[in-house]
């Protein structure tokens, strides 16, 4: 039995998420099983460093699978993106050890939201970016991402639904990047609660039309309810960046994805 670690680009719009769900729901990880069970001529499951939403993005999602079947590298990539859907690419792929989780081994997961601000929407990056068109005051948003910044509970930015069992994150930097049109928020944590960028970024959309002061966050943080939070943001402009690994498994470096995306921080 061998491990492989693969690192997965796809385009989620057309997608439930990330995770294999009932019958008849279309699946980014299943949608690959069934390719890498074609190429392995056995099943396969694939473990993924995160799970996303419906309509969410990756431009680096990290994921793992057993199998005893004997390709080359080549054969591996070749054979399931040959196979794949255009909206979702088999990055690289590298053979492990069977210490290495896709998910219990990553140390942090990164996050990138896009927002594209401007009274005209832009039809080439549907279902890519949230557009607002809405005039937004851009250095109270900015400074407001800061408040997320270090341990905080969470439990009033997640979903109702959310089974983690506890609300308690560490976000090592939040912040807000601008050029031109496009607003980036770019967000690395421990983990994530289900719905919790988009929450976040629904917040700073809100402070950005001069909805809330950016103390109004305090006040959101201490109620620990959902209901302080406020809207959620669309699932079109959040990305799944990367995940970070101990160097000892010296997995290839993160695509750099769109150039739209990947804003001078």
């Amino acid at each position: 039995m061998q491990r492989f670690a693969v690192g997965i680009e796809f385009n989620g719009a057309h997608y439930r998420g990330w995770q294999t769900q009932q019958s008849g729901v279309i699946s980014v990880q299943e949608t690959i099983e069934q390719v890498l069970s074609k190429v392995a001529n056995e099943p396969i499951m694939l473990h993924g460093a995160g799970r996303t939403d419906a309509g969410v993005h990756a431009t680096h999602m990290v994921a793992h699978f057993d199998t005893h079947a004997i390709r080359s590298m080549d054969g591996w990539l070749m054979g399931s993106n040959s196979q794949l859907p255009k909206d979702i690419v088999i990055l690289w792929i590298k053979a492990m050890d069977t210490e290495f989780h896709a998910r219990f081994k990553a140390q942090a997961r990164r996050y990138r939201y896009v927002v594209y601000n401007s009274p005209v929407r832009p039809a080439l990056l549907h279902k890519q970016v949230t557009h607002i068109y809405a005039s937004l005051n851009i250095a109270k948003m900015m400074q407001a991402a800061k408040k997320f910044e270090g341990t905080h509970n969470f439990e009033s930015f997640r979903a109702a639904a959310c089974q983690s069992k506890q609300p308690v994150r560490t976000v090592s930097h939040c912040r807000l990047i601008q050029h031109g049109a496009y607003l980036v928020l770019d967000i690395q944590a421990d983990g994530f609660l289900h719905h919790m960028v988009r929450n976040i970024m629904g917040c700073l959309l809100e402070i950005g039309q001069e909805m809330y002061d950016i103390d109004h966050i305090d006040t959101i943080f201490a109620a620990e309810d959902r209901k302080a939070a406020g809207v959620t943001a669309p699932a079109d402009g959040l990305y799944f960046i990367h995940a970070d690994y101990p160097e000892r498994f010296e997995l290839p470096k993160p695509a750099l994805g769109p150039l739209w995306l990947n804003m001078p921080e």
